[in-house]
């Protein structure tokens, strides 16, 4: 890979300083972020050239633009530590992480209420049958033993069992 001048290197410096001022001050592209990514699009410098590199031999060289990335993100930690916020969408994502623990909540407490009423109606529907049960073998236990009579069933309009008067 060929290697840049020192005069396109200070100039690809100062535009990523820039764009780092751009993105701290909130200036966003369209589909942006504060983060390296956009800081190299904005900068119009390979993202790469942020983190370090290797050499053939397997050691460690720090990349072409690392230290503004560790500038970029002490200034951006600074910029946090003291209150603003930068990306609105960090707030944004901080308030439905917090609607979304909240509804969870609701969900187990609505799921606890429905498991303790599917419990009562299976014993209350278990406590039916067995009053049914019941109550079918005592007419079964009625039938058999025989000294039990029917009383006449009352005629429309005449009282039963004389009056009252």
């Amino acid at each position: 890979m060929a290697r840049i001048s020192a005069e396109t290197r200070a100039r690809n410096e100062e535009a990523v300083r820039a764009a780092m001022d751009r993105l701290l001050r909130g200036d966003f592209p369209p589909g942006g972020s504060c983060n390296l990514k956009t800081l190299a699009a904005e900068a119009d410098v390979t993202r790469t050239a942020f983190y370090p590199k290797k050499n053939r031999d397997g050691t460690t060289r720090p990349g072409p633009y690392q230290h503004l990335a560790e500038e970029f993100e002490r200034r951006l930690r600074t910029v946090q530590e003291a209150g603003e916020v930068v990306d609105p969408r960090i707030s944004q994502i901080e308030r439905i992480k917090a609607e979304v623990a909240e509804l969870k909540g609701r969900l187990a407490q609505r799921d606890e209420t429905v498991a303790e009423l599917t419990a009562f109606k299976t014993q209350a529907v278990s406590r039916l049958a067995a009053q049914h049960d019941e109550i079918q073998r005592l007419r079964e236990q009625a039938a058999g033993v025989g000294n039990i009579r029917r009383l006449p069933a009352s005629r429309p309009g005449t009282s039963p069992y004389g009056s009252c008067s």
